[in-house]
């Protein structure tokens, strides 16, 4: 018999009625109509020539030849299953699946794709932007990128770029009788606060960096917040006020002059970067040359790929 002509359709129905001993379960089960059902086991039992059903008033009998069918049925249709399953999971290895934070994503780690695809160009890379901690186990992800103090506890888990805090502004905030002479002269501008912070204990608040620096924190100073730290980037690009940024994340604003630092040097911090995923993932040569590269990048180093 010719693969062609199989009757795949039909011996779908007819293995779901044999499960459930019922044409309407079997409609249910693969979202047909029980009409649909017995149409394709009468097509399947002239097809081959053979009755596969008893039909009683009250059930359904199998026939001793239908009854022999179905173990070697039930295997041929988990053979194609598994089947489909490569070919799926083929198609999908081939695309890189990471996870960082949404200011990570768009203030370091997307300026810097393009010298990846240099790197790589058959790659194809996901990037998922989230705060959250990635469950491996449940989550479609290879590998994250997380900011804190380390210790994934049964990850694999890499520092690769360590950062300190210091405040930045616009330029134009720097001009003429506006440039801030004295620390005492960012008060009378918009402290715009990184309410992300909160979770990391090593970061300096704008009233602990106010304090280091000498200077006598007032009340009621004009402040406005956000949740990210990209957000707070953005608004002090815009010229809405000073923000305490993290070298990282500020890096590229400052290298094309959308922003400066109005007093040098920043502030050193215990969080840091982190890649982090399970040990099997570094298995697979395309997560181990994207860590390779990601380190690569951090600090400053490139090498020329080897394929």
């Amino acid at each position: 018999m010719k693969r062609s002509l199989l009757p795949l359709n039909a011996l779908r129905a007819f293995d779901a009625a044999a499960r459930h001993m019922s044409f309407k379960l079997a409609a249910d089960d693969l979202s047909v109509t029980p009409a649909a059902i017995s149409q394709q086991i009468r097509s399947l039992e002239e097809f081959l020539d053979v009755e596969l059903f008893r039909r009683t008033n009250r059930s359904l009998v199998l026939t001793d030849a239908a009854q022999l069918s179905l173990a070697p049925l039930k295997e041929a249709f988990e053979k194609m299953e598994h089947a489909v399953d490569i070919i799926t999971e083929s198609k999908s290895s081939d695309i890189l699946k990471v996870s960082v934070s949404p200011s990570f994503a768009s203030k370091w780690l997307v300026p810097r794709l393009a010298s990846y695809y240099e790197r790589r160009p058959d790659s194809i890379v996901k990037i998922t932007a989230s705060m959250t901690l990635t469950d491996f186990k449940a989550e479609d992800i290879d590998l994250a990128v997380r900011y804190g103090s380390g210790g994934y506890n049964s990850l694999h888990s890499e520092e690769i770029l360590r950062e300190t805090v210091f405040p930045v502004c616009s330029p134009s905030l720097l001009s003429g009788a506006e440039q801030f002479d004295t620390v005492c002269k960012l008060l009378e501008k918009p402290l715009i606060h990184d309410d992300s912070f909160s979770e990391d204990n090593s970061a300096p608040s704008w009233s602990m960096w106010l304090k280091a620096a000498g200077v006598e924190v007032p009340g009621g100073l004009p402040a406005i917040h956000f949740n990210t730290h990209s957000l707070a980037i953005e608004a002090a690009v815009a010229g809405r006020g000073i923000a305490l940024a993290r070298s990282a994340i500020a890096e590229e604003d400052l290298k094309a002059g959308r922003l400066v630092k109005p007093f040098g040097d920043g502030v050193p911090v215990d969080f840091a970067h982190y890649i982090v995923c399970p040990e099997e993932r570094l298995e697979n040569e395309r997560v181990r040359d994207f860590i390779e590269w990601l380190k690569e990048e951090a600090s400053g180093k490139t090498t020329e790929y080897q394929p």
